[in-house]
């Protein structure tokens, strides 16, 4: 067995480019780590069969990928186009209307009924994370006339945001409850709630899957002004986080995403959650084979930064080459990822934490994480070993991204995929029954051809009196 190139975890959205087992395939030797199922779009039907050969692909590979259900929430969205695409023009007047099949072909359709009830003249209406943007005029009744301040091309399905109105919605709507079951019965268990504010909602879908008789891990996909505002009121309520910075930079100034994608991404690492950067990463590369030089900055400065995965979205889902699209990700990610320490990055969250020694507030683990950092530095150790019950471990090892892997050994399949989004982690599953399993652990990387014996490793462990699955002392071993 070999391990990805990339520490970094490549996040791939699915759609009609990526919607054959070959191809599926290809992105995985490529790179991809989690498939993103967007649905928003596409049938149940055929997320289904995206599932089962995702399933195949990475069993053929022999690699653990990840499954997403990205949960549409109340996004607004265009309805279905009579002929797309529609090209508008700055000073045109355009109306769009909540029938879903007007009769005059000019007209646009909106897939919320309420809409035009809820707004007024001036407010401002984004269409494609902003890159379309209009000033209602007049709305009432089914219809709402507006004029084009940003002009560009409509296709049907896409976002539409309204930035200076409360709209009286929930997180999570009764069709993301439907959906989340549809998800548990695919045995798919991590879905993102999109444009949420508060940390109600993930207990809403938390509590919908244990009435089903099922844990789930969440995403909070943070894309509202209020979310940011509640930042830390959500990781702590949260699995992990997901920076959509499409709608945040219209919910926000654009100027300031960059900020906020920071803030965002060092809350995350402190707390141990693993954290996607996500929209537009490679964009061009929906058309081009290369992307352009800002695209390729904007990728390392997230990695540089201390985001566990990056994403691809309409490069991988409708774009023309999604499998040179992963490659590019990739090689973006193994390059910087070597520059790390010659670039000074990621050593602010172990000071933090180190200034914090013989205070009570510092974790046990938190020291242990340290001092596994330590000892790598100091030993070069083929690989980080860590049985795990709950991901906790190898989690808050990761956030102060080791040169080495991070091995990742539970009894836990739902603990195994989710740790396919946390930087520079390869799970793996270990059927036993057993409390000492360390010897399992050995003859695992032994028979994988992980390591060959002579090779020095640091091993992660609970060791008595401590609570069960606690880390509290590390080892270091010659494999023999």
């Amino acid at each position: 067995m070999t391990l990805q190139r990339q520490k970094t975890k490549i996040v791939c959205t699915l759609g009609p480019s990526s919607s054959d087992e070959a191809t599926i395939r290809r992105m995985i030797q490529a790179g991809m780590s989690v498939a993103r199922l967007n649905f928003s779009h596409g049938t149940l039907e055929e997320h289904a069969r995206q599932v089962g050969r995702v399933r195949r692909a990475a069993a053929a590979e022999n690699r653990v990928i990840g499954i997403l259900i990205d949960l549409p929430g109340p996004k607004i969205r265009l309805g279905t186009l009579v002929a797309e695409p529609v090209e508008i023009e700055r000073g045109d007047e355009v109306v769009l209307t909540t029938d879903p099949c007007p009769a005059d072909p000019a007209k646009i359709p909106v897939d919320y009924p309420p809409l035009p009830t809820l707004l007024g003249p001036e407010n401002l209406l984004y269409i494609n994370d902003g890159l379309v943007q209009l000033r209602v005029l007049e709305a009432g009744g089914d219809e709402i006339r507006a004029e084009v301040l940003i002009g560009g091309t409509l296709t049907s399905r896409k976002g539409l945001n309204v930035l200076d109105s409360v709209l009286p919605v929930d997180a999570v709507t009764c069709r993301d409850l439907e959906l989340i079951e549809v998800g548990l019965a695919l045995g798919v268990h991590t879905f993102t709630i999109s444009f949420i504010e508060r940390a109600e909602a993930i207990r809403t879908a938390r509590e919908h899957a244990a009435s089903l008789g099922h844990e789930i891990t969440v995403i909070a996909k943070i894309e509202r002004r209020a979310a940011v505002d509640h930042i830390d009121e959500l990781l702590a309520a949260a699995d992990g986080v997901m920076i959509a910075r499409g709608d945040l930079g219209v919910q926000i100034p654009i100027e300031l995403v960059p900020v906020v994608q920071k803030r965002i991404i060092n809350a995350a690492n402190e707390v141990g959650l693993p954290v996607i950067t996500a929209t537009q990463m490679l964009e061009s590369m929906t058309e081009s084979l290369l992307p352009t030089r800002a695209e390729v900055t904007d990728v390392a400065n997230a990695i540089l930064d201390g985001t566990d995965a990056v994403m691809l979205s309409a490069e991988t889902a409708s774009g023309s080459h999604p499998v040179e699209s992963v490659a590019m990700m990739s090689r973006i990610a193994l390059e910087i990822e070597a520059e790390r320490r010659t670039l000074g990055c990621g050593h602010r969250l172990e000071d933090r934490i180190r200034e914090s020694y013989g205070r009570e507030e510092i974790a046990v683990e938190d020291v242990v994480s340290l001092n596994v950092i330590d000892a790598v530095r100091a030993l070069q150790p083929r690989y980080i070993l860590t049985p795990t019950h709950t991901g906790r471990t190898p989690r808050r090892i990761s956030r102060f991204r080791p040169e080495r892997w991070i091995l990742a050994f539970t009894r836990d399949p739902a603990v195994q995929r989710f740790l396919t989004f946390t930087y520079g982690c390869c799970p793996f599953l270990i059927e036993t029954e057993r409390e000492d399993w360390h010897d399992l652990i050995f003859d695992a990387v032994r028979s994988l051809g992980l390591a060959v014996p002579g090779d020095l490793v640091i091993l992660t462990e609970g060791v008595a009196p401590g609570p069960v699955g606690s880390t509290n002392s590390l080892r270091i071993v010659t494999i023999e």
